[in-house]
């Protein structure tokens, strides 16, 4: 254990000397890291949401309504279907989570199992056991299952999106449970418009208005079929617009087919310029080409916003004309270039943590973490002397490599975080301490001081490994079930643990050997 090769030797330096280099950043101010930035690929440890400041939004994905939308979709292919078929049905619509469909005598069963396919591979029919001419049909349990999973992973993706659009830095955005998103925007100064931007839905949809009935007849329940009535933007209403508009259920074109939208002016009014992908293009040319005056409403999250009559065939390009401010041009912009959320969202928490809390709290973690390394660094040297300093010296950069590692990896550093790192550092010693007793109690039977530390190191090495390594997974399992600031606490406590392993295996033997070979010591000052 006492014969430590040159390379090793090296090695070990190396390492230390780049995690001081690394940890460096951590400790200085802006102007000092702009000068170190120019010179090393240097970084800094992101600060959490509790010691910076922020906003903390828990949001709720209602997948329902995507089910219902979807069902509905499937309804109206499905008539479709049966027409063409000539199966007869008194009754086609959508119940709870599924289709109701009572057929005609003679239509079975299984003539509509037979159409199915041609409408959603993931419907499933089962009969009633009561009545075999009604028939309920719904999509897989792995269907929904999938379905959920896309509609977070999509509404994530849309989310960070959005928000790097604005600006923010380092946001957490996770999913928790089966249908939330957590979302931390550390630094953000303005949480309302943020909450704003990430709670609208921005389905965009082009259909045409049906002129044949007015929306105070559609109101009565005079809609004919194929038709919706939807509300007015209060933009639009304040402009002199009707409040509700009567549009046909099918959607010329969509928002998935944009590829940019930008904010701009057109005769001294903020509009918004869109350009649609190829396959929209020619969507929107057939459809604005076939419908010259006829009005075509621009439906967003089901309210129009406005419904100008089609004057010419437009191809590609076109604008969004409203009562927008400069502001909501802006956001309407960044909402279709980012794209649409999948499904609504409902803010169920939401915390907003000021910049003052966050610095009173990285003072008091500071504090605690320089009481906890100074008083575990007089305790050493008290109790093993010079083996305490070698200690206290390897604790040094184990806090140095822990520093370097969390800022490598760009580790969010949160308060329970801080708490991990102290409490590591108190740990870290642990190791020492079975090493300078073992080699006390070497001593004691009469050993050598060589044969007394080589022992005391070899033998101590099972116990500190064992200790290591039940801590080590306790903290890899605090970081896979746990969340928010349970995974910051796991996650410095698993690197120190890491670190703490290095450096008392690696550099206070190293020290020791150093020694060791300097002085040729009679006795060993512990």
């Amino acid at each position: 254990m006492l014969n430590f090769q040159p390379w090793k030797t090296w090695t070990v330096l190396v390492i230390c000397l780049l995690g001081v280099i690394f940890a460096l950043p951590n400790t200085v101010g802006p102007q000092t890291f702009d000068m170190l930035a120019r010179y090393l690929p240097v970084k800094k440890m992101n600060l959490g949401l509790d010691l910076q400041g922020g906003s903390h939004l828990l949001l709720e994905v209602d997948i329902a309504s995507v089910t219902r939308e979807r069902l509905n979709a499937d309804t109206d292919a499905l008539r479709t279907q049966l027409i063409k078929a000539h199966i007869g049905y008194t009754k086609l619509d959508v119940e709870g989570q599924g289709i109701a469909i009572d057929l005609r005598p003679p239509a079975t069963a299984d003539q509509v199992q037979g159409l199915l396919h041609n409408v959603d591979n993931d419907l499933q029919l089962t009969t009633s056991p009561d009545n075999a001419n009604h028939l309920t049909i719904a999509y897989s349990p792995a269907a929904v299952q999938a379905r959920r999973q896309t509609i977070l992973a999509q509404s994530i993706e849309i989310i960070r999106r959005r928000i790097d659009e604005t600006g923010t830095k380092e946001p957490t955005i996770e999913s928790v449970g089966s249908d939330r998103i957590l979302v931390q925007l550390p630094g953000v100064g303005n949480p309302d418009h943020v909450k704003a931007l990430i709670g609208k839905t921005a389905k965009l949809a082009f259909r045409m208005v049906d002129t044949s009935v007015s929306p105070e007849d559609a109101q009565h329940g005079q809609l004919p079929p194929g038709d919706e009535l939807l509300p007015a933007d209060p933009s639009d209403r304040r402009t002199g617009g009707p409040n509700f508009y009567v549009v046909q259920r099918r959607v010329m074109v969509d928002g998935g087919n944009l590829t940019d939208a930008q904010a701009t002016f057109q005769d001294n009014q903020p509009v918004v310029a869109f350009q649609f992908d190829t396959i929209g293009a020619n969507r929107f040319g057939q459809a604005t080409g076939a419908n010259i005056g006829r009005p075509m409403a621009i439906v967003l999250d089901n309210k129009v916003i406005s419904a100008p009559v089609i004057q010419s065939q437009i191809n590609g390009n076109g604008v969004i004309t409203g009562n927008f401010s400069v502001q909501s041009a802006q956001d309407l912009a960044l909402l279709l270039r980012a794209g649409a959320l999948p499904a609504p969202l409902t803010i169920i928490e939401e915390r907003t943590v000021g910049p003052d809390l966050g610095a009173d709290s990285i003072r008091a973690g500071t504090t605690a973490c320089i009481v906890a390394v100074t008083l575990v660094a007089v305790f050493m040297v008290l109790f093993y002397g010079l083996f305490g300093i070698f200690a206290d010296i390897a604790l040094f950069f184990n806090l140095c490599l822990m520093l370097a590692a969390l800022s490598l990896l760009g580790a969010t550093l949160t308060l329970p975080g801080i708490a991990g790192i102290a409490l590591t550092l108190g740990m870290a010693v642990d190791a020492n301490v079975l090493v300078n007793e073992r080699i006390r109690e070497e001593l004691r039977n009469g050993r050598t001081v060589m044969s007394a530390i080589d022992n005391g190191f070899s033998k101590a090495y099972a116990t500190i490994i064992d200790a290591n390594a039940t801590h080590l997974i306790a903290g890899l399992c605090l970081f896979e079930l746990g969340s928010g600031s349970v995974k910051g606490f796991a996650v410095t406590l698993c690197f120190g643990i890491v670190t703490s392993l290095f450096t008392t295996i690696m550099v206070s033997r190293l020290l020791v050997v150093a020694w060791l070979r300097r002085t040729r010591p009679k006795t060993v000052p512990l």
